[in-house]
């Protein structure tokens, strides 16, 4: 494949997490960089120019939500799809998460390897198509 590797940016709280994160997605051949809480996340998306954000909601220093709304914000990462990753199982959360925000995607935690995959590669075709619509 001479396709240029895909960056993805994961914002988590959780080191284990990310270690997880970077494990599966690598062995895909994804490049990551994980980002300890919401405003090493933006910092890091700044830098990085991810293709893809994976953004956990539960964070202590700045919420998911809250920088979603920044990305959202900002011209350069408004259009950057994002995967929310959460504990929160509740079924509002995400109804709230995928209409009302217009987030990608959502998985919840616990997640298996596939599913993370699936989700990530499902997101990435779909910016594709957009890209080239």
């Amino acid at each position: 494949m001479a396709e240029l590797q895909k960056r993805v940016v994961c914002i988590e709280d959780e080191p284990e997490m990310i270690d997880l994160v970077k494990l599966i997605l690598s062995r895909k051949g994804f490049l990551v960089t994980g980002a300890n809480g919401g405003r090493e996340g933006l910092d890091a998306i700044e830098r990085d120019k991810p293709d893809l954000v994976l953004l956990d909601l539960m964070m202590p220093d700045m919420d998911g939500w809250e920088v979603y709304q920044q990305m959202k914000a900002n011209e350069m990462m408004k259009t950057i799809p994002v995967i929310v990753v959460t504990a929160k199982a509740q079924s509002i959360d995400k109804v709230l998460g995928l209409h009302i925000a217009k987030v990608d995607d959502y998985i919840t935690k616990p997640f298996g390897p596939q599913e993370l995959l699936d989700s990530v590669e499902k997101v990435l075709e779909r910016q594709g198509e957009k890209g080239a619509a």
